[in-house]
């Protein structure tokens, strides 16, 4: 979807109910102008100060690894899109295709990221600029509590591209930045008395003619983000959606769950159903969520030597399973699956399935 289908979408003639009717100046000044130049207000989003900070403080001894590095950009928004919108700049086999910060880092190395948080614009919470007031750090509360819930559930489902799940899910509402500064009472004039995640996007889509989704895609394709992404957060809010957007509307869900805010009981069991969580699933996930981390993933970026049927078998062996129902639930002998793990063991330089699942589970193999 592009930026001229977005202006289009939205473009229409202001109605007797449009709050910002009176606002006009010109017949033609319509959404798609607000839109606009709410896009061009975003090429400078900031860093939150901490999360400069942080990054800069690694490098205080030397340059640290690229999983720290990782590790310190994806918790924060703006860094997050600076190091995967210029990796995606950089001429090579990656250009353009670049959707995770791990793959970021990697194009980009940690000593261009050190460059970037010490240029970056920042916003201190104690300090607020009369453009973006608390903003940044209301938006990323959500987004990281998204991110966490996105995780917890790849976990739950055994889903593989969870580097660039941390991204979609980290800015699956970036959308709604555009909004902000599009409409002046956004979100409380749009949202009214809606307040589940559903009822507001209905609302977006019938006062503005559009939603901070299909929005929020538009913009992940002006920064030049790749489709794997822009595609998640546009359809982050469709029911029956891809499978990584329907994991990151679920994840919205949990983080609105989390930070207090009212949900559909229904339409989350609904969405937990689609990618193949049950109702006992959804609840051991959403009581685990507001608790600190036991197993926090590891952000160790170097390449797994296993296969992807190696990782499988292991992947079900952490789970508590035997030889037998691994075989039964992969289509293959006990004695492939045994093989297989003798494998993975003089792969990973260890003697047993103890070792093997703690080495894999601290370098995010699994």
């Amino acid at each position: 979807m592009s930026e001229p289908t977005v202006a289009a979408a939205g473009a229409v003639n202001p109605t007797p109910t449009d709050p910002y009717a009176s606002r006009e100046h010109h017949h033609n000044e319509g959404h798609g102008r607000r839109l606009t130049a709410a896009f061009e207000a975003l090429e400078v989003y900031p860093v939150l100060v901490e999360s400069r900070n942080r990054v800069l403080r690694l490098f205080e001894a030397g340059e640290p690894s690229a999983s720290d590095v990782v590790s310190a950009v994806e918790a924060d928004v703006a860094l997050t899109v600076t190091v995967v919108r210029l990796a995606n700049q950089v001429s090579g086999p990656r250009e353009g295709r670049v959707d995770s910060v791990v793959a970021g880092v990697e194009v980009l190395t940690p000593l261009t990221v050190h460059a970037i948080a010490t240029r970056a614009r920042t916003f201190d919470f104690f300090e607020r600029s009369a453009i973006w007031q608390g903003i940044p750090e209301r938006f990323r509360l959500h987004a990281v509590a998204t991110q966490r819930a996105a995780d917890r559930l790849a976990r739950e489902i055994g889903y593989e591209a969870r580097d660039r799940l941390t991204v979609t899910s980290l800015l699956h509402d970036i959308g709604k930045l555009v909004l902000i500064h599009a409409y002046p009472g956004f979100p409380g004039q749009v949202h009214g008395d809606a307040v589940t995640p559903e009822e507001r996007i209905e609302r977006e889509r019938r006062e503005l003619g559009v939603d901070h989704a299909l929005v929020g895609g538009v913009l992940a394709r002006r920064w030049g983000l790749p489709s794997s992404i822009a595609t998640v957060i546009e359809h982050h809010h469709a029911a029956g959606g891809e499978d990584e957007a329907s994991l990151v509307r679920l994840a919205d869900m949990l983080a609105h769950y989390v930070l207090g805010g009212a949900i559909s009981p229904s339409e989350m069991l609904a969405s937990a159903r689609s990618i193949g969580v049950g109702t006992a699933g959804l609840r051991t996930v959403m009581y685990e969520l507001p608790l600190p981390s036991v197993t926090g993933r590891s952000r160790r970026v170097e390449p797994c030597p296993m296969s992807a049927r190696e990782i499988e078998v292991l992947r079900r062996l952490a789970r508590g399973m035997v030889y037998k129902q691994i075989a039964v639930e992969l289509g293959l002998s006990s004695s492939t699956v045994r093989t297989h793990l003798h494998n993975v063991y003089g792969k990973l330089g260890v003697m047993d399935r103890a070792q093997a699942v703690l080495i894999a589970t601290e370098r995010g193999w699994i």
